[in-house]
């Protein structure tokens, strides 16, 4: 008796009395037999209950969930206010083909100077779409010499020691049968697009046929067959995209390491005894070193972000609903979207035109804004620059292992201020750690929802340990903690749209940590260390749990030398404005880019 506890509604909450409570999730960090053994407890009938059990209460997640009185009404998916219209910005249309949405988003670019790549002493700097295509259009390359050098890569990429299987599926004569008929277009002088020859990679939930699908596991395929691409697939082959195959993936998505005992876990291209961070960790790898310019991952938790950031390049997540989900496995959530991870903000802009578009039933239910991109060419891009209005959680933004990360991200945000004369402003955001509850319990409760027929027919003992702890804990959410947690999503959502009545963005670092080590007792059981995901995921959550678009932008290296993203999370469908300040903290960052270790010059060879 006397355990309730009642929230005040949310309009009463005095935000000049909350203080910030760091994060310390309890649970033990176990591989090798110790998580064999682990896992063998935690799905055992009695004894499993009992330990999933404690771990929650001592995170406080049953307090929260079942012994306060929240007042709010549920919210199920992400709600949004109207938005005010974005300044400086060309508006995509959605109903347009994919082609003609590329072709304005180039027109929004600064003008395009070969000699920035082709000649001269310049600071380390990945090829861009527009360098492909140049040396397309001029005959320096084909797109069938470039498949040719990937070929070879991935297959030096696999039989290194250690191997880097940054691919679950690949075909080799399907690659050079798209590359071919690339070629051909452009001896013809009729390229599809700007897209026309440029290679990427689709991370492993997301369909593209012929390859299977298969999530990171060893048997999704099976049971769940590929048809047809994937809506977002679909829509960069028609501006002739040429896809390399299926990335590597933290299995089923369950995950923030990027490990997965069952292909191998895709390695750092900076440190190869580092993760990649994931899940998308196959797409962000394979961006870092070199051998795409862009690929597709979705982010239902960090997933685009995480890796993005541990890897140095650009990771874009939408606001929920803005891309067509159709095709991927997570396509009945109300977390995840699919997003490009480039090596550039330009070409994240570029893949983002190309698949954006809301499925028809989200267009009624969402009433999305017109999508727009950032102008970069016109005066008036500079004068919405130095209007933009940044929100900075002090005691949050500096919660992170290493002052390395938070004192990068302080001398760009001093740049920002100096160069182009944004405006930062000190924000408080209440219930942070309800948020990370109302996150896991709504993304469990959807992933098990999804795998309970399959894990119920067997499948469950196929999976790796580290995704059945996982599964473990999401069984023992009731549909009085999922409704909870819906509860808490409005309340959260009120905060940040009060938030954005004083700002434009809220800024932070992308993770709490660079990328973490890789226990070699991981290799072959897997790992579970939920204090490693404390710290990648400690920034990443609202976007994802209130639907908000967010973007991570490489901005410089630790002591180690492993890199380190800035976050910039936006309003409800303002892309444009997080891609117009990324593209200038890209611009303040050039010089701060170091070449991976592992790195492939796909134009020039190494």
């Amino acid at each position: 008796m006397g355990k309730k506890r009642a929230m005040l509604p949310v309009e009463d909450v005095d935000l000049t009395a909350v203080k910030y409570e760091r994060e310390d999730i309890k649970a033990p960090h176990l591989t090798g037999f110790k998580l064999k053994l682990f896992v063998w407890l935690a799905e055992a009938p009695l004894i499993g209950s009992l330990i999933v059990s404690s771990l929650k209460k001592q995170n406080g997640m049953d307090e929260m969930l079942r012994r306060t009185v929240i007042p709010e009404k549920p919210m199920y998916r992400p709600e949004f206010p109207p938005q005010e219209k974005e300044s400086g910005v060309v508006i995509l249309e959605e109903d347009s083909s994919a082609v003609d949405r590329v072709e304005l988003a180039l027109r929004c670019l600064p003008s395009y100077d070969p000699a920035h790549h082709w000649t001269g002493d310049f600071p380390f700097l990945y090829w861009k779409i527009r360098d492909y295509a140049h040396a397309y259009r001029f005959g320096h390359v084909t797109p069938s010499m470039v498949a040719e050098k990937i070929i070879s890569a991935t297959e030096e990429f696999n039989k290194r020691s250690p191997p880097m299987p940054f691919l679950i599926s690949f075909n080799a004569k399907d690659l050079r049968t798209q590359a071919a008929a690339s070629t051909q277009r452009f001896e013809e002088g009729k390229p599809l697009s700007i897209l026309d020859g440029i290679f990427m990679a689709i991370k492993d939930d997301i369909d593209c046929y012929p390859h299977p699908t298969k999530g990171g596991t060893t048997w999704l395929h099976e049971v769940r067959h590929v048809k047809e691409d994937a809506v977002s697939v679909s829509r960069l082959r028609c501006c002739g995209v040429i896809f390399i195959g299926k990335a590597n993936m933290h299995e089923l998505g369950l995950g923030t390491t990027g490990n997965n005992v069952n292909y191998g876990s895709a390695r750092n291209p900076h440190a190869l005894d580092r993760y990649t961070g994931g899940s998308s960790s196959g797409p962000a790898a394979i961006v870092a070193s070199g051998l795409c310019s862009a690929a597709l991952g979705t982010d239902g938790g960090g997933s685009v972000r995480i890796p993005s950031s541990l890897c140095g390049v650009v990771g874009l997540k939408t606001t929920y609903g803005r891309t067509d989900m159709k095709g991927a496995l997570c396509d009945c959530g109300t977390v995840e979207i699919i997003g490009p991870i480039a090596s550039t903000v330009e070409d994240a802009m570029l893949v983002y035109a190309a698949i954006l578009g809301s499925s028809t039933a989200d267009r009624i239910s969402l009433h999305p804004s017109p999508p727009c991109l950032p102008n970069l060419t016109s005066h008036e891009s500079s004068n919405a620059l130095r209007s933009l209005r940044l929100g900075k959680y002090t005691e949050w933004f500096n919660d992170v292992y290493s002052t390395d990360i938070s004192d990068k991200c302080e001398d760009v945000l001093n740049m920002l201020l100096r160069n182009h004369g944004c405006e930062i402003i000190k924000i408080t955001i209440p219930e942070l750690r309800e948020m990370r509850t109302a996150h896991v319990v709504s993304i469990g409760s959807e992933s098990l929802c999804g795998l309970n027929p399959d894990c119920e027919d067997g499948k469950n003992a196929q999976l790796t340990l580290d995704t059945r702890t996982n599964l473990a804990l999401f069984r023992s959410f009731s549909a009085s903690d999922y409704v909870a947690s819906q509860r808490l999503r409005r309340r959260i959502m009120h905060y940040h749209m009060e938030i954005f009545k004083k700002v434009d963005i809220i800024v932070t670092p992308t993770t709490g940590i660079t990328a973490p080590e890789i226990p070699p007792s991981s290799l072959d059981q897997g790992e579970t260390n939920l204090q490693v995901s404390g710290y990648l995921m400690r920034f990443i959550l609202a976007a994802n749990l209130l639907g908000l678009p967010a973007i991570s932008i490489p901005i410089g290296h630790d002591k180690q030398g492993l890199p380190i993203g800035l976050q910039l999370i936006g309003r409800p469908w303002a892309e444009a404005s997080i891609l117009r300040l990324a593209s200038a903290v890209e611009e303040l960052s050039t010089d701060s880019r170091k070449r991976p270790s592992t790195f492939y010059d796909i134009l020039k060879g190494n």
